[in-house]
């Protein structure tokens, strides 16, 4: 914006278009973190959105970079915890910065794919046996005629 300032009604009409703009985004920042649900998606936009276009994405519970992000903290965390529970510093090091690079391919897809072969393995081994159809014994007439 290139404004020249030349006299001192310039000079006040320009303090009194700044004073009602900063009234302005005042009352937008207000009514920006007015209710809990404004606040967490001002919050969400701290996170940058990957650039996918696709409308199939834009629909997905699990936001990529927010699963992305999260693993980045629960992958080292399980890994130091379980497997490597008496290891040392160094140890525990080097499994943080591996696991973060390998949270990197972790994405809405790669565990969808895992949730699923892991239902089909236990709808394998849980899958009930059809039971058969009762058919009831052909009447077989006793030998010998006694009646029974």
């Amino acid at each position: 914006m290139d404004l020249h300032i030349t006299n001192i009604s310039d000079l006040q009409a320009e303090i009194f278009r700044l004073k009602a703009l900063e009234k302005e985004q005042a009352i937008a920042l207000k009514a920006r973190v007015n209710s809990p649900s404004a606040i967490f998606s001002t919050a969400l936009t701290l996170f940058p959105r990957s650039n996918d276009t696709d409308a199939i994405k834009g629909t997905s519970i699990f936001h990529p970079d927010m699963l992305n992000l999260v693993s980045r903290f629960i992958i080292p965390l399980a890994l130091n915890k379980t497997l490597f529970k008496h290891s040392n510093f160094l140890v525990k090091t080097l499994v943080g910065l591996v696991s973060q690079k390998a949270s990197n391919y972790v994405s809405e897809e790669t565990v969808s794919g895992v949730w699923d072969k892991a239902k089909a393995l236990f709808a394998k081994f849980t899958k009930k046996k059809e039971d058969k159809e009762y058919k009831p014994a052909p009447y077989v007439k006793p030998v010998g005629g006694a009646v029974v």
